[in-house]
């Protein structure tokens, strides 16, 4: 086995960072995870979320070494695009989504403008 399987082997768990029925739903299906350190694999965005504790919580997702996609409801990542936009690793996945009172709009989507870019604007 090469070592990128062994790195890609480690990192079995999705983090999801959203609301709370996308979080809930998710939890049911059965991806909540707690680490050795009590650290949650999700975090539920409410209007009393505050805007550090979303950017810490998407940082600490980003590098911890477990976690091989997160995701993330759309209008959520909206509040901290910058970060999203900036961020280009390969692990783990930030993949957005759609919530149930926010639909998804494409145009808004950071991987999906990078994938255009590779391909250019008339690759629809």
């Amino acid at each position: 086995m090469s070592g990128g399987s062994a790195y890609q082997k480690d990192r079995s768990l999705i983090a999801v960072i959203g609301d709370e029925d996308t979080v809930t739903g998710l939890l049911l299906a059965g991806i909540g995870h707690i680490d050795s350190k009590q650290k949650p694999n999700f975090l539920v965005v409410d209007s009393k979320t505050t805007l550090p504790a979303l950017e810490e919580a998407f940082t600490e997702f980003t590098r911890r070494k477990d976690i091989g996609i997160v995701l993330i409801n759309q209008h959520v990542a909206n509040d901290i695009r910058p970060m999203l936009d900036e961020y280009n690793q390969a692990f783990p996945t930030v993949l957005e989504i759609p919530s149930k009172d926010h639909p998804y709009d494409p145009a808004k989507d950071s991987v999906l403008k990078r994938v255009q870019k590779l391909f250019g604007d008339d690759a629809r």
